[in-house]
């Protein structure tokens, strides 16, 4: 039976409802207010045409892929061996993951920025030199890439680890290989299809980590959309307010989402 509730949960939805709506809805009254003529949807209507907005969003898009690409590659084998092979290690790679979020992002660029800085002045007549131009190129910038797997490393691998505590592992790879696949086949064919929902987090939160991380583009000198945001806030305050609602509503639509198809596959695997 359904749980019925209580008057004090109501009063926390109603609470949490209030903290929500209440600024979302103080926003939008502000980018449709017009003194002189009333209610005016222009912010709205103008954003596509904006300048900047189809190569910054098309540029986080991107970087955002690239990064969820990398993060899994490097991720998902790393946490299945240390749930087959090394659980002592566990707490290790723990601690590595969870570094980003200890360091302050003012301390990392600072870090990036001096290792930018000292390559060119070291190497300029080695072929490296033209890798630390290549990884700057504006037009696909790669060493943000990097900056934002290292920044995506504990949301990962807590999302990773809570899909792989959640089936056993070790049976389902014993299972394969006993009918003749080999280890990857075994993690590709049994192991991944379990960890569906885990691996949609992972890229969610990679997905949200990127399309709203300001300080460290910024600083570097590139203009993906977080950034755009806030250079058109400087001169058209309505439009960077109107397209920050959109986002933060296209966030919400995509946690739904994200939510229903984690419900299905739990009545799925429930029924089977």
């Amino acid at each position: 039976m359904a749980r019925r509730l209580t008057p004090w949960r109501w009063a926390v939805l109603g609470l949490a409802a209030v903290y929500f709506l209440v600024p979302l809805a103080a926003s939008f009254v502000f980018t449709v207010d017009d003194p002189r003529h009333g209610v005016d949807f222009g912010a709205y209507t103008g954003i596509v045409s904006a300048d900047g907005f189809g190569s910054s969003l098309l540029l986080s898009l991107e970087l955002a892929v690239a990064t969820i690409v990398v993060v899994l590659l490097l991720m998902v084998p790393a946490v299945t061996a240390l749930r087959l092979g090394a659980p002592r290690l566990r707490p290790v790679v723990e601690v590595i993951c969870s570094l980003p979020l200890v360091v302050p992002p003012i301390a990392f660029v600072a870090g990036i920025v001096t290792v930018l800085k000292w390559g060119p002045q070291y190497l300029s007549r080695t072929p490296l030199f033209q890798t630390f131009v290549a990884v700057q190129n504006p037009t696909f910038p790669v060493v943000l890439v990097l900056a934002y797997v290292v920044m995506a490393l504990p949301f990962v691998y807590r999302a990773l680890d809570s899909g792989l505590r959640a089936i056993d592992v070790r049976t389902l790879v014993e299972a394969a290989r006993s009918c003749g696949a080999s280890l990857p086949q075994a993690l590709v064919r049994a192991v991944l299809p379990n960890l569906r929902g885990a691996l949609l987090n992972a890229s969610f939160l990679t997905l949200a980590l990127v399309l709203g991380e300001f300080t460290v583009a910024q600083l570097l000198g590139f203009q993906p959309f977080a950034v755009w945001i806030y250079n058109v806030g400087g001169s058209q305050a309505q439009m960077s307010v109107a397209v920050s609602v959109l986002s933060l509503l296209v966030t919400w639509a995509l946690l739904l989402a994200l939510a229903g198809a984690g419900g299905r596959d739990r009545t799925a695997s429930s029924r089977g």
